[in-house]
């Protein structure tokens, strides 16, 4: 331990400005991991039985989230304006927009957050909480993807996707079983550019 009073001011000093450092290349090495997701190339889609005869296809078009590749905790987030649900049908998008299904005043997002995220190979093994018409449920699936491309030059960016399907009885969504199958299959695709 330094005892004069200069050389504790001098050691202080560079403890300082060591602290700094360390901080700024903590933040660094974050920001250098995350990646904000590009709406341009980012789809989330779906599809549900109707009557065990055809599917109604659909997708929201309002998406939003990103993710952190760090090697010691990788995370993904993904929200998703509910009222941007689309499935080339007006009067049937409307319908989904209210409170029989999606009850969008009420509800206006579906988000999902990761809890943990663990790479194996080319994929990302994914847990988290799933938020949809007001009801959080755990979800798990596998992301597969993380091929990074530089495009446009300067930007470096990669992409990832998954399929999984969910019980929209689960969330509250308990209307016309008997017409629109209780089983909801989902797409999600998305590239994410990196932060600078």
């Amino acid at each position: 331990m330094p005892s004069h009073p200069l050389v504790s001011y001098v050691v202080g000093r560079g403890s300082a400005a060591l602290a700094v450092c360390l901080a700024l290349t903590a933040s660094w090495a974050r920001a250098a991991d995350e990646y904000e997701i590009d709406a341009m190339h980012a789809s989330v889609t779906f599809k549900a039985s109707h009557l065990g005869l055809s599917w109604t296809h659909g997708r929201f078009n309002q998406l939003s989230g990103g993710f952190n590749l760090s090697s010691k905790s990788p995370s993904f987030s993904l929200t998703i304006k509910a009222d941007s649900i689309d499935t080339n049908n007006s009067k049937r998008d409307d319908h989904l927009r209210s409170p029989d299904f999606l009850d969008v005043k009420q509800f206006p997002t579906i988000t999902f957050k990761s809890t943990s995220a663990h790479k194996t190979g080319d994929s990302y093994e994914i847990e988290g909480k799933f938020t949809m018409h007001g009801v959080t449920k755990p979800l798990k699936f596998k992301l597969i993807g993380g091929e990074t491309v530089e495009f446009p030059k300067g930007v470096e960016r990669t992409g990832f996707s998954t399929e999984l399907t969910i019980a929209r009885s689960a969330y509250g969504m308990d209307q016309m079983l008997d017409a629109i199958a209780d089983d909801v299959h989902i797409e999600i695709s998305f590239e994410g550019t990196k932060k600078k």
